[in-house]
């Protein structure tokens, strides 16, 4: 026979598994860009003849993410132009000088924008605004979501393993826009720019 005291601690000890067992529902949260796993890469057209295929070494970034409204707000996304690389020495130097990126006198280029809207489960478009060579210009980032799990890598006996968010993000624009010209004229370099990034961030 179970006493009242005894059947009042099994029903409250019920009544705790059982919240406890209810998943909280996903709220925004913010996250930060792993560098680590930051691929920013870029196409850009050689006089007809094929693209060069170049990276940025270097960037970090941030945004929020609402898992259950599937929307990414508060996006900044900061590159390092000194960190440009497409496997060719003399190329790349060309690229850092005034001509190009003018990496002495502006070291980041910056793209930033407060939202977005979604166009699918989970694809959406950023429209936000590019800072290159102290010029501000709208450009659009078509996104996809990867995946947002636990991650199987890292933690530890006294840690747990960080939450992550995988993302694929696509743009293009034009780099006269930010009054780059050089080589437009007579086609030896494109005008439009193929931006590719690739990234997991984890939550804070």
């Amino acid at each position: 026979m179970i006493d009242a005291t005894t059947a009042r601690r099994m029903i409250a000890a019920l009544l705790l598994f059982g919240l406890g067992s209810v998943p909280a529902a996903a709220e925004p949260a913010q996250y930060e860009v792993d560098p680590d796993h930051f691929s920013i890469g870029f196409l850009v057209d050689h006089a007809g003849y094929g693209k060069v295929l170049g990276m940025f070494l270097e960037g970090s970034g941030s945004f929020t993410f609402d898992e259950d409204a599937r929307t990414l707000s508060d996006v900044r996304i900061v590159i390092r132009t000194e960190s440009v690389f497409t496997n060719h020495e003399k190329r790349d130097d060309h690229l850092r000088s005034p001509d190009f990126l003018n990496a002495d006198e502006f070291p980041e280029m910056v793209f930033a924008a407060p939202g977005g809207t979604a166009t699918g489960d989970r694809t959406g478009r950023i429209d936000g605004t590019l800072t290159l060579l102290g010029v501000s210009q709208p450009v659009s980032l078509d996104v996809t979501w990867n995946k947002s799990a636990e991650y199987p890598f890292g933690g530890g006996l006294f840690s747990d393993k960080p939450y992550v968010t995988g993302i694929s993000a696509r743009g293009r624009f034009k780099r006269s826009a930010f009054g780059m010209t050089y080589g437009i004229d007579g086609d030896l370099v494109g005008d439009d720019v193929e931006l590719i990034l690739e990234l997991e961030a984890q939550r804070k």
